[in-house]
């Protein structure tokens, strides 16, 4: 992984755990141990689901950059396929509150996609090769 692909991740990681240990909290105090439950799977799932993505992408760009279109169609299918196979695995769960866990994936999902472009926007990503040296000095090779 880059560097600048580490400090993306960790610039949305950091906040949406942060965001889902206060939210597993609101969820324990109005809806009970269910509801906390719920809520700290919901923000698990948009966690792993965005940063899975996001990490694979950074890993088809650099070994493949010509696939890089592609492999992210690939990837997104893929992350949909893995997420309905989720939901319908626990739609009946008596475990978890069925309601936070949908507000546990949207609250996750709205910080991780914040963090995300608050830290695309701190990264100074070149995506123009500099000049070398010697083809900046004006004489032929």
């Amino acid at each position: 992984m880059q560097s600048n692909d580490a400090r993306i991740v960790r610039g949305a990681a950091i906040p949406t755990a942060v965001a889902g240990v206060v939210a597993t909290i609101i969820g324990a105090v109005v809806a009970g141990a269910d509801g906390a439950l719920g809520v700290a799977l919901g923000v698990l799932v948009a966690a792993v689901f965005f940063g899975g993505g996001l990490i694979s992408l950074g890993y088809v760009g650099r070994r493949w950059p010509d696939l890089f279109f592609g492999a992210a169609f690939l990837i997104y299918t893929t992350q949909m396929g893995f997420l309905l196979g989720l939901l319908l695995l626990l739609r009946d769960a008596s475990f978890l509150n069925g309601r936070a866990f949908a507000i546990g994936v949207l609250a996750g999902t709205a910080v991780w996609l914040a963090g995300q472009v608050r830290a695309h926007l701190k990264v100074k990503t070149l995506y123009v090769e500099p000049a070398s040296a010697a083809s900046s000095t004006g004489g032929r090779p």
